[in-house]
């Protein structure tokens, strides 16, 4: 027995100093210009469509289906509520609307967080929580009761499609 501890004691002292030598070797990063970040969000995002695919909790026998977000414009109201202007097609609802939007950020990477929002037009509660990192997206979605991942790729169309 007292073999064993001598060899966790052993273990234990190792593990401690080879993770305080990383931390030493490695400087921590500057923390980002949160200015930065968010006029380059805001220019990433404006313009953009998201395209890529939603699951619905429930249904893992059926693939994803394909979603697509047309985003016109992406500016910070104040602290970290942002105006998303959007149009999305959900069910038999083709809508571009204004909605405020919660932009959290885990260091550099931005995170939407809705929590039960109504849009004029549809019924029931819309929440998400929607990652971005580089020219990807991610995250969950609920409507009421019904809810599931999404998934995809931010693309700016050509300046030809856009005019469209």
């Amino acid at each position: 027995m007292t073999r064993s501890l001598l060899v966790a004691l052993i273990v234990s002292l190792t593990i401690v100093s080879v993770a305080k030598s990383q931390d030493k070797a490695q400087p921590k990063p500057a923390a980002p210009d949160r200015a930065a970040l968010e006029k380059e969000f805001s220019e990433k995002l404006t313009g953009s469509v998201l395209v890529g695919a939603f699951t619905v909790d429930g249904n893992a026998d059926k693939p994803p289906r394909a979603e697509r977000y047309e985003i016109k414009s992406v500016t910070k109201l104040k602290d970290d509520v942002w105006i998303f202007t959007a149009r999305a097609k959900w069910g038999g609802a083709d809508v571009t609307l204004p909605f405020p939007v919660r932009v959290l950020w885990a260091g550099d990477t931005p995170m939407i967080s809705i929590t039960d929002l109504s849009f004029p037009g549809l019924k029931g509660k819309f929440s998400t929580r929607l990652i971005f990192h580089g020219d990807r997206y991610a995250g969950t979605w609920q409507h009421n009761a019904v809810g599931g991942h999404m998934y995809g790729k931010i693309e700016k169309p050509a300046k030809k499609d856009a005019a469209k």
